[in-house]
């Protein structure tokens, strides 16, 4: 089982980002198989049929995204159908879970804040947290600093997606 099938099961959030950094990837090498297994997979230490499992996925994925149309920018469709359907559960659980309503509250102004910034142009609430928090792990891997404010709002949307994700699982156990 590759690791975005571990993610997906596990945790919802965790997978979509892990599929953004995916999707980055194959970008970043132009789509180049040949490329992704040279300078990434023949480096992960991992067994060679668990290489080739990868090999598969990334092949697997790039078609998806050619299909897509997502060759430059956005995310295949199963990406956006999944924030889409976190996004009816977090309007669902704010209807009727209070714990969430606190951390809604708690990350509310800096999901306003995002959406602003963006020119209104993203405006899924869980979309906005799901952007941040990858984007602060591409900072993170340039070794930028993170302001106390920004930790304060990673914390907040983290806080957010981890409730959503535990009942995103929860309610997919129930189905």
């Amino acid at each position: 089982m590759v690791k975005a099938d571990q993610k997906k099961e596990s945790n919802i959030s965790e997978y979509l980002i892990y599929m953004f950094q995916s999707e980055d990837l194959i970008r970043t090498f132009e789509f180049d198989l040949n490329r992704i297994t040279e300078y990434m997979i023949a480096n992960i230490p991992v067994t060679d049929s668990e290489k080739k499992e990868l090999i598969l996925w990334y092949a697997a994925l790039i078609e998806i995204m050619r299909a897509d149309n997502v060759e430059k920018a956005g995310h295949i469709s199963e990406v956006s159908n999944l924030i889409q359907e976190l996004a009816a559960l977090h309007h669902s659980l704010i209807s009727n879970d209070t714990k969430y309503n606190s951390l809604v509250q708690l990350a509310n102004p800096f999901i306003q804040a995002n959406i602003k910034e963006s020119n209104n142009t993203i405006t899924n609430p869980i979309q906005v947290c799901l952007n941040a928090i990858y984007g602060f792990l591409l900072l993170k891997f340039e070794e930028k600093i993170i302001t106390d404010n920004q930790q304060k709002m990673l914390n907040a949307f983290g806080d957010l997606l981890s409730y959503l994700s535990y009942n995103y699982k929860n309610s997919a156990k129930e189905t």
